[in-house]
């Protein structure tokens, strides 16, 4: 099998891969890990209180969340200064009235399933915040490949949720954490991980406009960048360069893309797969082969059930990528909307 043995599912719990940052000494968010109640929670946090007094808020992640799903905000502000009388009390009622990402999952039933696992880290914030993440690989002979680097788009109530990407990341900090993941990656070759991966970073401008990068995550198996970065590479047989952080076709033509998996609006069911195609064909929305630029459809099945759809745009520039992407998702929009309005007899 080529990919990391089950036995080793642990490096890719919140918990695991912040031991595994430790580890290897990257930076990652002040937090604690194993936690496993409310109590554990709140415990964790006046002890972080401590080390941060003017921390305003921190997530707590359940050891198995995927894409942001598992995580919740609990809101520090207006508590009293640390160490002071009763303060444990009002740090367990901020986290038993906690922000959920997931507006699926009630309450209750995320804090019961702390049981299982999970984790409290500061909320890194900034005034300009981003979320890359580093995709490699390990082959069977212990080889680590640095694959690509990713801007990721998130969304949801505050922030957490994938959405999307952005390809090849911004250069001011794509080396940075290229050099942390390749660090983190030989840790893996030790413990025999074969496969592909990606460790998530938030990155934060510092007031002399330099990068700070943390470490927040493994994901010990392919992610939401892993097929737009394979249908780029598909379609242009191009490589990324770490040093350089760009990609490059055969032709050394420098591409981007920006890709999304939640393109999704309920006017979009109105619109069948077919309609999907004579819209793409009436606006040129097809990848071309000979510039190659465009757009790629993906999940077209979900269009009329689900009122969803994803799309990998290519350009030759960051700027360009934006574009096209922004420019099919307005047309969509508008077609599905038209296509609500009944034509007259």
């Amino acid at each position: 099998m080529y990919g990391a043995d089950p036995r080793l599912a642990d490096l890719g719990t919140k918990s695991g891969c912040r031991r595994l940052f430790a580890d290897v000494r990257i930076p990652h968010p002040l937090g604690v890990e194993n936690l496993r109640s409310v109590e554990d929670v709140a415990d964790a946090i006046v002890q972080m209180r401590q080390q941060r007094p003017g921390m305003r808020e921190v997530i707590v992640k359940l050891d198995e969340g995927v894409s942001g799903a598992g995580n919740a905000l609990v809101d520090l502000r207006g508590l009293s200064q640390p160490g002071a009388a009763g303060e444990h009390a009002a740090v367990t009622e901020r986290v038993c009235a906690l922000q959920l990402e997931s507006a699926e999952v009630p309450r209750d039933v995320y804090l019961a399933k702390l049981s299982d696992g999970g984790v409290v880290e500061e909320r890194i914030v900034g005034q300009e915040f981003r979320s890359p993440s580093v995709q490699l690989r390990i082959t069977p002979d212990g080889k680590v490949e640095l694959l690509s680097t990713h801007d990721q788009l998130l969304g949801g109530p505050s922030g957490q949720s994938y959405l999307g990407c952005m390809f090849p990341a911004d250069p001011g900090y794509a080396q940075t954490i290229s050099r942390y993941s390749a660090a983190a990656a030989e840790r893996l070759v030790s413990l025999k991980v074969t496969g592909r991966f990606a460790f998530d970073f938030v990155a934060v401008r510092e007031a002399d406009g330099s990068w700070a990068a943390y470490a927040i995550e493994l994901n010990l198996r392919k992610g939401g960048t892993t097929h737009p970065f394979l249908t780029l590479q598909f379609l242009t047989d191009g490589r990324y360069d770490p040093a350089t952080a760009l990609f490059m076709t055969s032709m050394g033509a420098e591409k981007h893309l920006v890709a999304t998996d939640h393109l999704e609006s309920e006017r979009l069911r109105a619109l069948s797969i077919s309609d999907l195609f004579d819209i793409v064909a009436r606006h040129g929305l097809h990848f071309h082969q000979a510039r190659q630029t465009g757009i790629v459809f993906h999940m077209i099945s979900c269009l009329t059930e689900h009122g969803q759809v994803g799309l990998t745009a290519v350009g030759n520039t960051r700027v360009e990528a934006q574009e096209l992407y922004e420019r099919a998702q307005r047309i969509l929009l508008a077609e599905s909307g038209a296509a609500l309005v009944e034509s007259p007899l």
